[in-house]
């Protein structure tokens, strides 16, 4: 991508001490180091710089001898890339750093940002869909986004072809949130870099990912779970049985969220997704009215920033002791075998798991760490636990 489509925009403005930010950027760009992990590190070892110290050693007790975090010069060349390109750091926890986010137990501990911090103070709605729209479809999209945008809502999409692409011209620039799969100077497909150029001047590209990163097929999961976070409802319009939208969906449950289904026509594929949606619960809307009658009509607009929640507290004290003790002494095999035997590809909740081992929560935690950095763990949302033989390279801790 051109490197003038962004740099006219807003420039990068450090957030902390640099050797604060290098510290977060290295633990979460480490092998094997997902949010939840990250979150998890950070709360019983109370900083970045602790938690990285700390890293080797755990991962050596895993049985991973040859660990090695995140090299310095890796992540400042990430802030390099990040300043070149005009893009805004943003931690968890900072003040810019979006509310909606915060809550969830895997919200990004850092965020890429083109264009304004605007949108991301505003109450969201996302709209996703089939790619290959149909002509119907892309219509009730833009008018969808255009009279919630009209209503104080922003419109958070994916920057995809078809209703993803109809929801942010819909909206207009200025009133749009657009998530992408790769870093935040990368949109993708290109036939969008049009549309995504006046949302990096007026609206909000947003990225987990570094700058300069393609997107890959096992970003645009992670991707997914940030548009329903970031909005109230989530708004399916055609969608394939098995299309990305269907994922947001779900995550949209899995975080609380609505789920807001425009019905399809029973032979069009496009429309089986949607269908199966309205079929286990999800609730019919055909125009934005109905969208407003679930949501209620956001207030109007506050020009002060939000105070974002602070980063997460876990354990404290307490658990940070045990698992240091338990880093130096290496879980038993016992104690292994019984998780993962306990454990399958079909999630379970930690509180179900640790009634069944039968042992304190102080012993359990830093056992679930270390086979979370073998990879033989993870995490869902919810509080929710599998085996990870099957996953992939799609994990999402």
């Amino acid at each position: 991508m051109e490197q003038r489509l962004l740099s006219s925009t807003t420039p990068f403005t450090p957030p902390t001490a640099e050797d604060d930010r290098l510290s977060w950027l290295r633990l979460i760009r480490s092998p094997r180091v997902g949010p939840v992990t990250f979150h998890r590190l950070l709360s019983e070892h109370g900083s970045a710089a602790a938690a990285l110290e700390a890293l080797p050693g755990i991962a050596a007790a895993a049985g991973a001898c040859d660990y090695a975090p995140c090299p310095p010069k890796l992540a400042e060349d990430e802030l390099r890339k990040g300043a070149r390109a005009g893009l805004r750091l943003l931690r968890h926890g900072e003040a810019d750093y979006p509310a909606t986010l915060s809550t969830l137990s895997d919200a990004p501990p850092v965020l890429w940002i083109a264009g304004s911090l605007l949108p991301l103070r505003a109450p969201a709605l996302a709209i996703v869909g089939a790619r290959n729209a149909s002509s119907a479809g892309l219509r009730l999209a833009r008018e969808l986004a255009q009279d919630l945008a009209n209503a104080g809502f922003m419109i958070c999409s994916r920057l995809a072809r078809g209703i993803d692409r109809a929801a942010h011209e819909g909206a207009g620039p200025s009133r749009t949130i657009a998530v992408l799969a790769g870093g935040a100077d990368c949109p993708w497909p290109e036939e969008n870099l049009d549309i995504a150029r006046l949302i990096a001047r007026h609206g909000t590209l947003l990225s987990e990912q570094p700058p300069g990163m393609k997107p890959m097929t096992r970003h645009f999961p992670l991707r997914n779970r940030l548009i329903s976070g970031l909005s109230r409802a989530v708004i399916v319009t055609e969608a394939a049985q098995r299309s990305g939208s269907l994922i947001t969906a779900r995550n949209a449950l899995d975080q609380e969220r609505e789920v807001l289904v425009v019905p399809g026509h029973p032979l069009d594929p496009r429309a089986e997704g949607c269908n199966m949606l309205l079929r286990d619960g999800a609730t019919l809307i055909r125009h934005a009215g109905d969208v407003l009658e679930v949501t209620g009509r956001p207030p109007p607009r506050n020009p002060l920033p939000q105070s974002a929640r602070p980063s997460p507290a876990g354990g404290g004290a307490a658990i940070a002791r045990a698992m240091a003790a338990t880093a130096q002494r290496r879980p038993g095999p016992s104690l292994r075998e019984r998780i993962l035997t306990l454990l399958s590809p079909a999630p379970v909740a930690e509180d179900q798991l640790l009634r069944q081992l039968g042992i304190p929560p102080a012993e359990l935690a830093p056992a679930l760490l270390h086979l979370e950095l073998e990879n033989a763990v993870e995490r869902r949302p919810g509080g929710l636990l599998c085996s990870a033989a099957t996953t992939g390279s799609t994990r999402q801790r």
